[in-house]
């Protein structure tokens, strides 16, 4: 029977980093993933007002569809410019591609951002968003544990009317092969069933991992816009987002980690209901280490397919557990 990993984190895969800072008087935040020897990388977006970096870098047509870093900041469009501070700070280590002898190496360092530029904090920056610097700490940051809820992109975050945050999960699946996600979650829908206390990932939680809660009498039919997402307010396109990435251990493609990705949002809708809204810039990366190899017969499809069913269920448990960490300001 698949199990967590011995963190519950996204570092249970082998050979990833994750660091998180946070400027408080902004209210703000940056969290990166680190994998220096890049990583096989995909992406798949289906939010309707995404605000992304490099993405098109991972398309399985372009000529080096890897990443050595995700990076994910609060601060809107801003707040992309962490990825520089993460991308400056990886070539002075000489993580990168040398394209040129004697040229800096350069890292591919895909970025997002979420929108958290209502939640009251000083945002009269001027010409200098603080984002640059918080990227290159980030990385000075990065270890195999962190912390969970109002931490790093997730600082700022809101979940429909309530906290968001910074969530992550693991399954180990045996045989070597290890799937896990993080989730920077500010939703405008809900994580919340009508009764305001249960998570829509209950099904999937794992030994109580956030609180244990089961729902109660359900009603016969559902209300589509839960009252406590934030779509009655009418915000305004791009005003909230889900940025995830799941990981694994197999040895998969390009293309076989965009499948993955594309299938690890059905988890973003088994959290959040609605998800994926003209609304929200939902974005799902995908990072393959390579370390297990899945074979070329008929059962790689298959394996393929756990896979995928897997990180959807860790980035359901992950998007859960970001809001149960979240504390009020």
């Amino acid at each position: 029977m698949p199990k967590p990993g011995p963190r519950n984190l996204i570092t249970d895969v082998p050979g990833l980093l994750v660091g998180c800072v946070e400027d408080e008087a902004v209210r703000t935040g940056v969290t990166v993933v680190l994998c220096p020897e890049a990583w096989t990388a995909a992406v798949d977006v289906r939010g309707g007002g995404p605000a992304v970096r490099e993405t098109d870098t991972l398309r399985p047509e372009n000529s080096f569809s890897k990443a050595h870093a995700i990076c994910f900041s609060g601060g809107s469009v801003f707040g992309l410019g962490a990825a520089d501070g993460v991308a400056t700070a990886l070539s002075a280590r000489d993580v990168g591609l040398r394209i040129a002898e004697g040229t800096p190496a350069i890292p591919i360092v895909p970025a997002a951002a979420l929108h958290d530029l209502g939640n009251g904090g000083d945002k009269a920056w001027g010409l200098s968003p603080p984002y640059r610097e918080l990227g290159m700490k980030a990385v000075e940051a990065a270890g195999e544990d962190f912390a969970l809820g109002s931490v790093g992109a997730g600082r700022g975050a809101m979940a429909g009317v309530r906290k968001g945050g910074l969530g992550s999960a693991s399954l180990d699946l045996g045989d070597g092969l290890i799937v896990a996600a993080l989730v920077a979650a500010n939703p405008v829908g809900s994580p919340y069933m009508p009764d305001g206390e249960t998570f829509w990932a209950w099904p999937f939680e794992i030994d109580g991992e956030f609180g244990g809660g089961r729902p109660g009498a359900m009603p016969t039919a559902i209300e589509p816009i839960p009252d406590d997402s934030k779509l009655a307010a009418r915000l305004k396109a791009g005003a909230n987002t889900t940025l995830a990435v799941v990981a694994t251990t197999a040895d998969l493609t390009t293309a076989e980690a965009q499948r993955t990705a594309m299938m690890a949002h059905d988890g973003m809708a088994r959290a959040v209901r609605p998800s994926h809204t003209p609304f929200d810039g939902d974005v799902v990366f995908a990072l393959a280490s390579g370390a297990t190899p899945l074979g070329d017969g008929p059962m790689r499809g298959v394996i393929r397919a756990r896979i995928g069913a897997a990180a959807a269920d860790c980035l359901a448990r992950a998007i859960a557990r970001a809001v149960h960490q979240a504390r009020e300001d």
